[in-house]
């Protein structure tokens, strides 16, 4: 009878060996699933007195948290790799420098740097996935937070700017691609003034700080200072929306689901055509314009490349402020002392200080690696800038080295505003959400969004009206409508 080979005689028993270690695998996989899977068909078949909506939304909202889990514990298994293969690197490197070995205090502080990094983003990832996991809890406590109150319908295109009078009687104004500015009543959503003065789209409007007096932005090249007389009109009762959220809150809208607009509603509103004061020394478009504290000169930023400053009452170009690499993205102003912060494409923005008359200081901040977007005074000495990048920063003006918080989201982020009083940052995004932040990065609120509410299109800007009994925030997008909110600060701050 023949005998086997050793090495045949090996490989068979090493064959046997896998086999039997799949099969345990497989075992112990089908009865880790039985033992998962027993209590969900025990929930599912036991009697309960929920409704069944809310048990099925119960059982997804558990799913998802089951698979964040599993993807943190995934990535923590890599970046547990990562270090040790890290640490086997760096301790061939030790004993191959120079042919001598590499102290061990040395190794010591490169390996802990290194596991130290790795640690930032393992904390990163897991805040990350968390927040994710509580977002998820927020979703139907957001809506009794954030309500929507009125709905602002009139443009003919996607409105880029959304701002609120700072002196009675307190209007809303929005700026259109359809070369139009409206000034509209807030508790009656009524257009109250048309401004049809431009002749390309209006990028940005802003109010005066104590009169009645609009600062416009347009593509035509210019800004405009104009006049406006409104009378607010009797407000009416105002219908709870509340209850008009649909149970599903992230349901897609095509653009057949935008507002109907029969007729030009602004047709029937006074136009205003002719500017107090035309300026027009860019040689681009004028993307933003902003009023400096005292609202004797503006500030307007233009895709040229250059941030300009006006005297408004001759009309005459103070400084032309260069610098910039790429096209201007947007302008703001501090709103008490004379400091300007202009953002770009270049992937930066900066500090333009004109408190002393003699000296016009520059900061230049880096830290975006895409378009900055946005960037906005707060109380005291932070500015929080927004960018294409998906991120959000808050900086402190004396200390520009490095962002003192960090905000990462899943898409671009527009034009942000800065409630001062509350400090809530309100972040509208390319991928329609609107979601609300403090100071610190923590994540607030999102405002709601469905088939019946909310944008249907990219959200472009946003504003807040901290004294105004009936809305605090506006936000306005391509969808061509304005949105006044009622956000609930207290209790908003309550849940965090």
């Amino acid at each position: 009878m023949p005998t086997e080979s050793g090495s045949c005689s090996t490989a068979r028993q090493a064959k046997q060996k896998r086999k039997s270690h799949s099969l345990s695998i497989r075992r112990t996989n089908s009865s880790e699933q039985e033992r998962t899977g027993l209590p969900r068909e025990m929930l599912e078949g036991q009697d309960s007195k929920l409704p069944s909506s809310v048990r099925s939304t119960l059982l997804e909202l558990f799913g998802q948290i089951e698979r964040e889990f599993e993807n943190l514990y995934i990535e923590n298994l890599e970046l547990r790799r990562e270090i040790d293969t890290l640490n086997e690197r760096l301790a061939g490197e030790g004993q191959a420098i120079d042919g001598a070995e590499l102290s061990k205090g040395q190794l010591k502080t490169k390996a802990s740097h290194s596991t130290s990094q790795l640690s930032q983003k393992l904390k990163t990832t897991y805040k990350a996935s968390t927040s994710k996991i509580v977002s998820s809890f927020k979703t139907t406590t957001s809506r009794a937070i954030c309500q929507l109150v009125k709905e602002y319908i009139g443009h003919r295109d996607g409105i880029w700017d959304v701002s609120v009078a700072r002196t009675q009687p307190v209007v809303l104004g929005t700026a259109s691609a359809d070369h139009t500015a409206l000034l509209w009543s807030i508790e009656t959503g009524r257009c109250l003034v048309k401004y049809a003065g431009h002749m390309g789209s209006v990028n940005s409007i802003k109010f005066h700080p104590s009169e009645q007096l609009a600062l416009t932005a347009s593509g035509d090249q210019t800004a405009h200072i104009w006049r406006y007389v409104v009378q607010l009109p009797t407000p009416q009762p105002v219908a709870d929306t509340s209850q008009q959220i649909s149970g599903e809150d992230e349901i897609e809208c095509s653009d057949k689901d935008e507002p109907d607009i029969d007729g030009d509603v602004s047709s029937d509103c006074p136009t205003v055509r002719v500017p107090l004061t035309s300026l027009k020394s860019h040689q681009g478009v004028v993307i933003a314009a902003d009023w400096l504290v005292g609202g004797k000169q503006v500030v307007t930023a233009s895709w040229d490349r250059t941030a300009n400053l006006y005297d408004v009452e001759t009309s005459e170009l103070v400084h032309s402020l260069t610098g910039h690499d790429q096209e201007l993205t947007h302008c703001c102003t501090h709103p008490t002392q004379r400091l300007v912060v202009t953002s770009s494409r270049d992937t930066t923005f900066r500090l333009w200080d004109f408190r002393d008359p003699s000296i016009h200081s520059v900061n230049v901040f880096q830290g975006h690696t895409d378009t900055v977007t946005s960037a906005v005074f707060t109380v005291g000495d932070n500015v929080v800038s927004g960018s294409d990048d998906r991120t959000v920063k808050v900086w402190d003006l004396k200390n520009m080295r490095s962002p003192i918080a960090t905000i990462r989201t899943d898409s671009a982020i527009n034009r942000i505003n800065v409630c001062v009083g509350q400090k809530i940052i309100a972040l509208p995004h390319d991928n329609r959400q609107v979601r609300l932040f403090d100071m610190s990065g923590v994540r607030l609120a999102r405002l709601p969004r469905s088939s019946r509410q909310g944008h249907r299109r990219m959200v472009c800007c946003s504003a807040w009206s901290e004294d105004h009994p009936m809305c605090n925030l506006f936000t306005c997008g391509f969808d061509r409508q304005a949105i006044g909110w009622n956000i609930n600060i207290p209790a908003l701050l309550q849940e965090k």
